[in-house]
């Protein structure tokens, strides 16, 4: 799991034998009359990386009433830089392809993508325009949607990543929960769990 405390130079391992975290203050979904599934998650985490297939086959099995949402985590630094690149790839409506590149492009090839025009020179063969990538990044738009992350990621009181955050206030990350495919079941357990409290109450 990539942590915060890796800013400094050390792994914090912050992990709990609970399998998940309930919020005392559940954090606004994007779509009420969803289950919201928030994937947080950092290009430069091996962890997430490894974890990218997994999440990826999974979301093509979700049904109607739920919502992947995918939020990298901003801790500063080069987590900022990449989600910042992430944001902007959204506004540019980037396929989900891209992102895949980017993971590889990290932990295979070693290119950190440490800087806009590193980025755009890396995107350009994939399709995705300099100019307006560069446009992109540095939009009043991205920088917002920068700000409503960080504020998002408060409410998770999130250190690490990758975790997931079912109808924003269950929260868990990857490794506690036991490995990719156990974390994957306890949301789909999490999803139901959802699903039937909605029930209950109409």
């Amino acid at each position: 799991m990539a942590t915060l405390g890796l800013l400094s130079g050390g792994l914090v391992a912050a992990e709990t034998p609970a399998q998940y975290t309930e919020l005392a203050t559940p954090v606004a979904t994007r779509d009420p009359g969803k289950i919201e599934v928030v994937e947080l998650f950092w290009y430069g985490c091996g962890h997430c990386y490894q974890f990218e297939p997994y999440i990826n086959e999974w979301s093509k099995t979700l049904p109607e009433d739920v919502n992947l949402v995918r939020l990298p985590a901003l801790f500063g630094r080069l987590w900022d830089v990449h989600g910042q690149l992430f944001f902007a790839l959204e506004a540019l409506k980037a396929p989900h392809e891209v992102h895949e590149a980017i993971f590889n492009a990290i932990h295979q090839e070693g290119k950190m993508l440490a800087t806009p025009n590193e980025m755009a020179a890396f995107l350009a063969p994939l399709g995705i325009d300099k100019e307006s990538f560069l446009k992109a990044y540095n939009s009043f738009g991205v920088k917002t949607q920068m700000e409503k992350a960080k504020k998002q990621l408060m409410g998770y009181q999130v250190t690490g990543v990758p975790t997931l955050v079912v109808g924003g206030k269950y929260v868990f990350g990857v490794g506690q929960a036991g490995g990719a495919e156990a974390a994957l079941q306890l949301a789909d357990k999490l999803i139901e769990q959802e699903r039937s409290a909605s029930k209950a109450a109409d």
